[in-house]
C-alpha cells in the first residue's frame, strides 16, 4: 500500500477501487480525510494505525462525499473517538435525513452505517488541517455532495472523485439528476483556475498534469452529451465491477439474477438499451472475461481489479 508525507505530517494512503484513497494528520488529535469501505475496514485500520495513529484519538473525519466507498470508516471510528464529521451541507442533509437513496448506498446495494455528522462545510470556507489550510470547493456532478480540498501555499489538490488521471467517475444520471454532467463540466471549470503541482485523486496515484486530466475528462462528457448510451455501457461496466469487489465472489449462475433484483441494472438497461437485459450483460461479460478483468473458479465469478 503506497503511503507518501505529502505535507508535514500529513499522510496521503493509496487504496483500491472498493475503498476511496484517504489522508491521515498525524497529531495528538488527527484528522481523517475520508474513511475507505466498511466491509474493508480492517485494512484501514491497520493503514491508519502504522502510522502511529490510535484511532480512539481521532478529533474530526472530513468526507469528500458521502458514497459508500468513503465514508465506510466513520460510524465504526466516531464511536471508538467521538470524534466531530464534516460534510458538505447536501452530504449533512443526507445523513440527517437517514437518505441512503441520495448516497447511493440503497440504488447500488451498496453496505454502509449512517453516522453523526457535526459540522458543515461550505464552497469557499478555509477548513486547518492542522497548521494546513485547505480551501473547500463544491463541486458535484459525480456526487450532489461533492467537495475538493485546496491547498493553495503548496499548490496541492484532493480531487476526491471529481478528478482522476485517466478516467472519470461513474455519472449515475437516475440519483444525481439530468443535470449531473452539465454540473460536472461546471465543477472541471472551477478547477482549471487553480495554480495545481499535484492532485491526490479518490482513486489511483496522484498525478501532476492537471490539465490534462481534466482534458480527458471534459471529452468524456462531451461523449455522453452525444450518446447516451456510452453513460450507461460505462456505470454497468464499473459497477459490475464494484459489485464483485464488495462480494469477493459469487456464483455464476447466481449473478445475472441477482443483479435483475438490484435497482439500478434493470433501471439502467431499460433507459439505455432497450430492456436487453440479458444480451446487455452477456455482451460486457464476455468483454471482461477476454480482457482478464473477471475471471472464473470453480462456478465462481472474481474480479482481478485491486481492491
Amino acid at each position: 500500500m503506497f503511503k507518501k508525507e505529502i505535507l508535514k505530517d500529513l499522510f496521503f494512503i493509496e487504496r483500491g477501487y472498493l475503498s476511496g484513497n484517504h489522508f491521515v494528520y498525524k497529531s495528538k488529535a488527527p484528522i481523517l480525510i475520508d474513511t475507505g469501505y466498511i466491509s474493508d475496514f480492517n485494512e484501514t485500520d491497520r493503514s491508519i494505525t502504522r502510522l502511529g495513529v490510535n484511532l480512539s484519538d481521532v478529533s474530526l473525519i472530513i468526507n469528500t462525499h458521502t458514497h459508500c466507498d468513503h465514508i465506510g470508516g466513520n460510524k465504526i471510528i466516531q464511536q471508538k473517538s467521538e470524534c466531530d464529521v464534516a460534510l458538505h451541507k447536501a452530504g449533512k442533509y443526507f445523513i440527517d435525513a437517514r437518505d441512503d437513496w441520495s448516497t447511493w448506498w440503497r440504488y447500488y446495494n451498496q453496505e454502509a452505517d449512517f453516522f453523526k455528522c457535526t459540522q458543515t462545510l461550505e464552497d469557499g470556507e478555509i477548513i486547518a488541517i492542522g497548521p494546513h489550510k485547505f480551501q473547500v470547493i463544491y463541486t458535484p456532478g459525480h456526487a450532489s455532495d461533492g467537495i475538493v480540498l485546496y491547498n493553495s501555499q503548496e499548490k496541492i489538490l484532493i480531487s476526491s472523485d471529481t478528478l482522476w488521471e485517466s478516467d472519470m467517475a461513474v455519472m449515475t444520471l437516475r440519483v444525481e439528476g439530468s443535470m449531473a454532467l452539465f454540473h460536472m463540466r461546471e465543477s472541471l471549470q472551477k478547477l482549471e483556475s487553480l495554480d495545481v503541482k499535484i492532485v491526490y485523486p479518490g482513486h489511483g496515484k496522484p498525478f501532476s498534469d492537471m490539465k490534462k486530466a481534466i482534458s480527458k475528462s471534459k471529452k468524456i462528457i462531451k461523449k455522453y452529451l452525444l450518446h447516451q448510451d456510452a453513460i450507461g455501457d460505462d456505470l454497468i461496466k464499473k459497477i459490475i465491477v464494484y459489485t464483485l469487489l464488495m462480494k469477493k465472489a459469487i456464483k455464476e449462475n447466481a449473478f445475472f439474477p441477482y443483479l435483475m433484483n438490484t435497482n439500478w441494472f434493470k433501471e439502467t438497461v431499460d433507459l439505455y438499451f432497450n430492456s436487453e437485459y440479458e444480451s446487455k450483460y452477456n455482451e460486457i461479460m464476455n468483454t471482461f472475461f477476454r480482457k482478464g478483468i473477471i475471471k472464473r473458479e470453480n462456478g465462481d465469478l472474481f474480479t482481478t481489479i485491486k481492491p
